[in-house]
């Protein structure tokens, strides 16, 4: 494999602290604050994307930026995985620059310099993770993200949003500190070192390694990265819906749960590697665990009226889908469970952009007030919808495409329980997507015949709408992601 050693990756990763910076030091000027958020995000992106031929080829990129201690390395490096969660990042963050602009102003919220240093600073973080090449670079940049997005929950400071943050901030340090340190250290006491593998199969273990203690280790380290939303450590996610509705863009589609399913999955496949987990029975246990998740979130999703806490259960659903099509371990099911990673954000980031432009437009956050409301909003409730059937996995929307490779995959295991799984859990994603279309475009009763259209800002509608297109665009073509996948392997 060709690797480019360059302090170029450094570039990606500091424009976003450089907007925070920035955002800071402009403050007192919205207009040139929120248009360095807009440069930054693009800058972000153009930067990733120039690394992305040579990704293709299936190069690398890497930087060995200090040593804490032998074997225990801050590294940065760039591959295929690495760049599909680079990409899907920093290009949402420049829609969701303008989709914030639209949103803050709009409701006239207080302390936004604060909420634009933090979400520029947050995306830092992700890209931080995305380009770790170690497990210690990865704990650093992980804990990162959460203090960042801590004032962004925090942000309405009122009791409900002191409550939410508590438990936010207590899930994911508590579990990073009992979990992912003790693991830490048994890995570099057991291997001698905390870099990530060259490949995916072998992982960084002896093939006769104690199968005992590398299950605590593994377990340690799944429940560890609390961002994933496993259930049962999944309570911080619908708590963190006190923050604004762009931050719970943040939270579910971009940064926050991304950098938890992209780590558990960086180390199942980095870490412990392919072969061991075959052979010890944890990926197929990861997988139960997956699906017991993908169920029980959509079962609670069902109950729940408020728009907001409904897509919370649906991310926790949705984030297992990833982590289950690793855990399965077969070609089409690792495919399927990484392009689920910018399947699932393009989509999710839509359907909370929709949220928000909802309650901007017209103060509404229940379910059962949203009747008619898609003849005032059409192009919003259009996107929701596209949305939605790519969340169900209807073709041909980006969802699709996901579920495809993840029953492939359980059929090249055999799995007819996971291919139920798989099929059970669209048919509970359509129970509590569908009825929100409905009522929006065909309420009881009907509508009045003459309904003026009363949209959001096009700072918001505009986003959500092309997040929405570019769901269907990765639906017909997901070659990018395929392969950017095949290089992985």
């Amino acid at each position: 494999m060709n690797d480019i050693q360059t302090s170029y990756i450094l570039l990606p990763l500091l424009l976003p602290l450089l907007t925070a910076i920035m955002n800071l030091v402009t403050g007192k000027s919205e207009n040139v604050r929120d248009s360095f958020s807009v440069i930054g995000s693009v800058a972000t992106f153009l930067a990733v994307a120039k690394m992305l031929p040579h990704i293709l080829s299936g190069g690398t990129y890497s930087l060995n930026l200090f040593n804490i201690y032998e074997g225990i390395n801050v590294i940065l490096r760039v591959d295929g995985m690495s760049m599909i969660f680079a990409l899907v990042s920093s290009f949402l963050w420049i829609l969701a620059s303008f989709y914030c602009v639209g949103y803050m102003r709009g409701l006239n919220e207080h302390a936004q310099t604060r909420f634009y240093v933090c979400y520029s600073a947050t995306i830092f973080g992700a890209m931080g993770v995305a380009f770790s090449g170690s497990l210690i670079s990865l704990y650093l940049f992980y804990e990162l993200v959460s203090i960042f997005t801590y004032p962004l929950v925090m942000h309405h400071q009122d009791a409900e949003a002191y409550d939410g943050s508590r438990k936010y901030i207590s899930y994911l340090m508590l579990t990073s500190k009992v979990m992912l340190l003790p693991a830490l250290a048994i890995i570099y006491v057991l291997t001698g070192t905390l870099d990530f593998a060259g490949n995916m199969t072998t992982g960084i273990f002896s093939p006769d390694v104690n199968q005992t203690i590398i299950a605590v280790v593994y377990f340690l380290s799944f429940f560890g990265y609390a961002k994933a939303g496993i259930m049962p450590l999944h309570n911080w996610l619908p708590s963190a819906m006190v923050a604004p509705t762009p931050v719970s863009a943040l939270l579910h589609a971009v940064a926050v749960v991304k950098v938890g399913v992209f780590s558990v999955c960086r180390v199942m496949l980095f870490v412990f590697g392919i072969d061991l987990l075959g052979r010890t029975g944890l990926g197929i246990t990861s997988a139960y665990i997956a699906s017991f998740t993908i169920l029980m979130g959509s079962i609670i999703a069902l109950t729940k009226t408020n728009l907001k806490a409904r897509l919370a259960y649906s991310t926790i659903s949705q984030l297992s889908y990833i982590i289950l099509g690793v855990a399965m371990l077969t070609p089409s099911a690792v495919t399927g469970g990484l392009i689920h990673i910018p399947n699932h954000a393009f989509s999710k980031i839509t359907l909370f952009f929709a949220a928000g432009a909802i309650f901007v437009a017209h103060n509404k956050k229940e379910i059962p007030d949203l009747d008619g409301i898609g003849y005032k909003m059409p192009f919003t409730m259009a996107a929701f919808g596209l949305a939605s059937l790519s969340m169900i996995g209807v073709p041909p929307v980006a969802g699709f495409v996901s579920k495809w490779y993840l029953a492939l995959g359980s059929m090249e295991m055999s799995s007819i329980g996971l291919l139920v799984v798989l099929l059970a859990s669209s048919l509970l994603n359509a129970g509590y997507f569908v009825p929100i279309f409905i009522r929006a475009f065909f309420p009881k009763g009907g509508v009045a015949k003459r309904v003026k259209m009363a949209e959001a800002s096009p700072f918001m509608v505009v986003p959500l709408f092309l997040t929405a297109v570019m769901s269907v665009v990765f639906g017909f073509y997901p070659d990018i992601w395929l392969k950017l996948i095949e290089v992985v392997k």
